[in-house]
């Protein structure tokens, strides 16, 4: 939790239903759809460039697909196939089947059953609440305590790490507010990111959250693939359950119950006393944890991809810069500083470090900050410092980065109980700055021109450090970026909203090195002083729905 899961956002401007059944219904048939989609091969390869096809290798373990505690390491647990999905709700765990013998479960079925659970009011046993909490806790102690829960309550764990994947419906609402925009974001992330540390599995390959009012998002873990693989999923998910499958008129989903259907199955658990401990002292810590984290999320509305474009720039190179001119306002110094990329040109290559902080990106941040450079030459250094930044990224895709490879050499070192000073130093450094770009990858899903509030707002992640920062940002449509900030309440150098106004003003001031970005400054500043809350952290003005009737703007 926290330190390694991350999450994803449902639409940011809209809901598409308030009932949080048929949400949940729509969405888990979505997603099953997906996953049918994957198992018959009919999903092809991303391409690089629109040519180079990248590795699938991870799409395998996308469902039915469990991360297993061990006291020397965890280990992966695949299943070829699952027929259902584990259910949380107020406490309470459900096994809920997905097909019948004529195939997938129609959504109105599905429907049904989270309805069920819904008005379903027994209580939870005691312990079994905050059962959940334990794959938050440290794994040496998880490892231990499933021990006794595979010989105490082996069916209803089964039920949960066998599932295709787990349902939380949670009994708040979250998403934007027009009553309180920026705090209702913060709130919606911190949410996904880590709940109330006890209503997520945290284990399994992901889980899908249904808040009351009908808002989505994910809690993914991470070991098994990285987030443009869920990203891909996601993706479907939101366009099928939105544009395809749609609602009916009252915002359930289409079609009509099935009386037939046998009740969703309830979970028992039969705890052993000496499990009660350990579930009291994972719940602690996750909580300490949960409380600890600052999450901070705005779109900024200025400008986007468009304008970055016809500056001649590439817009991740742009956003680097950016984050490094905003991260030394904040800080007053540079810092190591983590971009991921993929190297999925190689079979089942997962991720490389491109080192954004690079002398060029120095000198660009030191020329803005001296009030004695001219704008011409902060451009020149602008687009050198660009120019690096593209040259190390395609190196790190290419297998040329230096991260993996230092870690490999890392590793080596251990098992051979090698002394290598140079290997720990490298080890053992801290990126106070980590960073990625959540990319939109099927831009056919979505029709961002006529229907601009209808695209993913992307997620985020925590920070790696202690007294740093986790940046992840994604390009909505041409004109709009949202950013997710998040760092430790317990640390005095940080602040995520801190940062936040530094990100925003950073692009602002390099926007302000062309022509057409020096009126965009202008007008921003101006509308600034009239708006009700930070100038481009939420349009400054109604959004409104461009899409079916059901949905509901806010």
């Amino acid at each position: 939790m926290v330190n390694s899961n991350y999450y994803m956002m449902d639409f940011l401007y809209v809901t598409p239903t308030p009932v949080q059944a048929a949400r949940a219904g729509n969405a888990v048939h979505a997603l099953l759809l997906y996953r049918h989609r994957l198992d018959r091969q009919e999903i092809l390869p991303t391409l690089l460039m629109g040519m180079r096809p990248l590795c699938s290798a991870q799409y395998e373990k996308i469902f039915n697909t469990t991360r297993i505690p061990g006291v020397q390491k965890d280990h992966i647990r695949h299943l070829g196939d699952s027929r259902h999905v584990a259910v949380f709700h107020r406490g309470r765990f459900f096994r809920v089947g997905t097909h019948s013998r004529s195939g997938l479960l129609p959504p109105r079925a599905l429907e049904q059953q989270f309805q069920r659970i819904l008005d379903d009011p027994s209580p939870a046993c005691p312990h079994e609440e905050h059962l959940a909490a334990l794959t938050a806790a440290p794994r040496d102690l998880w490892a231990q305590v499933r021990r006794s829960l595979k010989t105490q309550a082996e069916d209803a764990l089964e039920a949960v790490e066998g599932a295709a994947f787990f349902v939380s419906l949670d009994s708040e609402p979250q998403g934007l507010t027009r009553e309180d925009p920026a705090a209702s974001l913060d709130a919606y992330a911190h949410a996904l990111l880590a709940g109330r540390g006890h209503d997520r599995w945290f284990d399994k390959s992901f889980t899908l959250i249904v808040f009351s009012n009908g808002k989505l998002g994910l809690n993914v873990e991470h070991s098994w693939a990285d987030c443009p693989i869920s990203g891909h999923m996601w993706e479907f998910t939101l366009a099928t359950e939105c544009f395809q499958l749609g609602y009916s008129a009252d915002g359930h989903c289409k079609g009509h119950p099935d009386p037939s259907l046998p009740k969703p199955q309830r979970l028992h658990w039969d705890l052993p006393e000496k499990v009660h401990l350990s579930i009291s002292l994972a719940l602690r810590g996750a909580k300490t944890l949960s409380g600890d984290i600052d999450c901070h999320v705005f779109p900024f509305s200025h400008f986007g991809k468009s304008f970055i474009k016809r500056c001649h720039l590439s817009s991740d190179s742009f956003i680097q810069m950016a984050l490094q001119l905003a991260h030394f306002r904040d800080r007053g110094q540079f810092c190591l500083t983590y971009e991921s990329t993929m190297t999925r040109l190689f079979l089942e290559g997962r991720t490389e470090t491109v080192r954004s902080c690079t002398k060029e990106a120095c000198s660009f941040v030191n020329a803005m900050e001296d009030k004695g450079k001219t704008d011409p030459q902060c451009l020149a250094l602008l687009r050198l410092a660009v120019d690096k930044h593209q040259a190390l990224l395609k190196a790190a895709m290419s297998g040329q980065g230096v991260d993996r490879h230092l870690f490999a050499l890392y590793i080596v070192s251990q098992f051979l109980h090698l002394q290598s000073p140079f290997l720990d130093q490298v080890h053992s450094e801290q990126w106070q700055l980590a960073t990625s770009q959540i990319p939109v990858q099927q831009i056919h899903l979505f029709d961002v021109h006529n229907h601009p509030d209808y695209v993913s707002s992307g997620g985020g992640f925590g920070p790696v450090d202690d007294h740093g920062y986790g940046v992840s940002y994604i390009f909505m449509g041409d004109n709009t970026i949202t950013f997710h900030i998040s760092s430790k309440k317990s640390s005095t150098k940080t602040d995520s909203h801190r940062l936040g106004q530094h990100i925003e003003d950073a692009l602002l001031d390099m926007a302000s090195l062309f022509q057409e970005g020096k009126r965009l400054k202008q007008g921003c500043r101006g509308l600034g002083e009239d708006s009700g809350y930070r100038c481009g952290s939420l349009p400054c003005h109604s959004r409104g729905s461009r899409a079916p009737t059901t949905s509901t703007n806010f």
